[in-house]
C-alpha cells in the first residue's frame, strides 16, 4: 500500500506542477465550463473533434493538485479516442474513483488513471478528482456548463 501511495504521490504531484495540455485552444469544436460549488475548483475543457475522434484537448483550471492532475492525466488518456471510448472512460474512471473496480474494470486499460483511485476513501475529494471528466461529458454532449453537484 506504502507504494501506491507513493507512486499517487509522485504522479499527481507530476501533473499538478507541470499539467499536460493545459492551455486555452484556438478554436475548439466543443467546449465546457465546469465547477465545483463545494471547493470552488473550476475547469474550462476544449475539444477538437475529426470524424467522431478527440484529435485535441486542452483545458484551463484553477483549483486543488488533485482536481489539475486529474484533469492532465485524462486530456492524455482521451486524446485519439472515439466519443464513444471517451465516454466509456469516463464511465470507467467514474466507477474507479467511486466504487473501486471490484474486478468489473480492467485495471490496465485505465493506465496511469488507476493512481487516483485512492480518491475514493475521501468523499470530499472525489469531486476534485471527477470535475474534468465531468466537464468532459458535457463537452461531447453540449453542455456549456457543469457542476460536480
Amino acid at each position: 500500500m506504502d507504494e501506491l501511495e507513493e507512486l499517487y504521490q509522485e504522479i499527481v504531484l507530476e501533473h499538478n506542477r507541470k499539467p499536460r495540455n493545459f492551455r486555452k485552444m484556438d478554436d475548439p469544436t466543443c467546449t465546457s465550463h465546469g465547477f465545483n460549488p463545494f471547493c470552488g475548483d473550476t475547469i474550462t475543457l476544449y475539444m477538437t473533434l475529426n470524424d467522431d475522434v478527440v484529435t485535441d484537448v486542452s483545458f484551463e483550471a484553477a483549483g486543488c493538485a488533485i482536481s489539475k492532475a486529474s484533469a492532465s492525466l485524462m486530456t492524455q488518456a482521451i486524446k485519439g479516442q472515439t466519443v464513444d471510448e471517451a465516454q466509456e472512460t469516463f464511465g470507467k474512471f467514474h466507477d474507479l474513483v467511486t466504487n473501486g473496480t471490484n474486478g468489473n474494470v480492467d485495471d490496465e486499460s485505465l493506465g496511469d488513471l488507476v493512481v487516483l483511485a485512492g480518491v475514493r476513501s475521501f468523499p470530499t475529494r472525489i469531486k476534485c478528482a471527477t470535475l474534468s471528466w465531468h466537464a468532459l461529458r458535457g463537452a461531447l454532449e453540449g453542455e456549456e456548463t457543469v457542476s460536480t453537484e
